[in-house]
């Protein structure tokens, strides 16, 4: 086992007794791969990870077992198809060694059907899911976490700028696109998504790329992120092809006033929705409310969308490590969509940028 994972098995069952939890079940999931480092082959077969306060062990379909020792020296209980996982779990929760009426906590993102195959092996359980265990730990990003996020977050810079580059009249979103993604495989990452909008299109907050040409007089909005050595990236950038007309200036400072006045916000101890209100009563008072139809961002770590959610009903109290986008946006139909996003880490005196790209308008043309 990696000094991470034992570090984070440790912090995770210091969590467990503060929570009165006495089984935490991880699924083939990012939960696995942070607590772990394991990543195995996910399908129909049961695979699930069980922490107790004094015993952490896999079970595993036998055919994965050789693969995934490469990665863990944890316990496996094998089973193998012939036999199907009832006695390898029954195994498994033997050593777990848990009270008759266990507390346990369930991987949201497993399968229904490992989860239940494990709570009818423990009838009369309680069970939770893992935001106050897992997910608890997972938002608090450590310092290792933070210069992954950082590292992954400047070749975004890069990405980005590249697509701003490739402006030239008649050439298709899907080009642009191309010259992103370029830029992550050079460098060793892997695209995860490229969202390259031109004009009206930008007026589809999840627009799907296609073969749109670029013009004179054409809104640029690109949203892109690719994964750095385990951790991903997550930017939005707006520019315009040719003289921007008064109209863009004005949605893009209004914006602008939005993404400062959330930054501004965000301190330790306020609540999520507090940076959602930020944003949004910015965009309100300007008369551009009914056109801000999503949140104002998303926690980002192992998954690109994942714990804490700036939205207007969180109550989550942000706290020091934790990693969100703040992404405020206007989209006018038949015209444009701007937005500016930026990955935030919070820190004592408030949030740092990990971005080292300005928010600033790319003009081309």
């Amino acid at each position: 086992m990696s000094n991470t994972s034992a570090r984070r098995l440790e912090a995770l069952r210091q969590r467990m007794s503060e929570t009165g939890t006495d089984l935490v079940a991880i699924g083939p999931s990012s939960h696995m791969v942070y607590l772990a480092g394991l990543d195995p082959h996910g399908d129909e077969r049961p695979v699930m990870l069980l922490i107790s306060k004094d015993h952490a062990g896999f079970l595993m379909p036998a055919l994965n077992v050789d693969s995934s020792r490469q990665k863990t020296d944890l316990p496996f209980f094998p089973w193998r198809d012939d036999d199907g996982p009832d006695a390898a779990l029954a195994g498994l929760l033997k050593a777990s060694n848990l009270p008759e009426t266990p507390s346990v906590v369930i991987d949201e993102t497993m399968r229904a059907d490992f989860a239940l195959l494990l709570l009818d092996a423990l009838p009369g359980a309680k069970r939770r899911f893992t935001d106050d265990t897992v997910g608890h730990l997972r938002a608090r990003k450590d310092e290792d976490e933070y210069k992954c996020l950082k590292a992954s977050a400047v070749l975004n810079d890069k990405a980005a700028m590249a697509g701003f580059d490739a402006l030239k009249p008649g050439v298709t979103e899907l080009e642009i696109s191309a010259a992103i993604r370029d830029v992550y495989k050079a460098a060793g990452a892997v695209p995860v998504f490229t969202s390259v909008c031109f004009a009206g299109n930008g007026a589809f907050p999840h627009h799907h790329t296609g073969d749109t040409k670029l013009k004179e007089g054409d809104a640029v909005l690109i949203d892109t992120g690719g994964r750095l050595d385990g951790y991903p990236s997550d930017m939005t950038r707006v520019g315009y092809y040719g003289k921007p007309d008064a109209e863009f200036e004005k949605v893009y400072a209004i914006v602008e006033q939005a993404v400062a006045a959330a930054l501004a916000a965000a301190k330790p101890g306020v609540t999520a929705k507090t940076i959602d209100k930020a944003a949004r009563d910015v965009i309100t008072e300007a008369g551009y409310g009914d056109f801000f139809p999503h949140r104002t961002g998303h926690g980002l770590g192992i998954d690109i969308h994942e714990p804490p959610y700036m939205t207007a009903t969180s109550e989550t109290v942000l706290d020091e490590g934790m990693v969100f986008s703040i992404e405020p946006g206007i989209y006018l139909p038949g015209k444009f969509g701007l937005r500016l996003e930026e990955i935030v880490i919070m820190r004592a005196d408030g949030a740092e940028i990990l971005s080292d790209l300005p928010r600033t308008a790319q003009l081309r043309g």
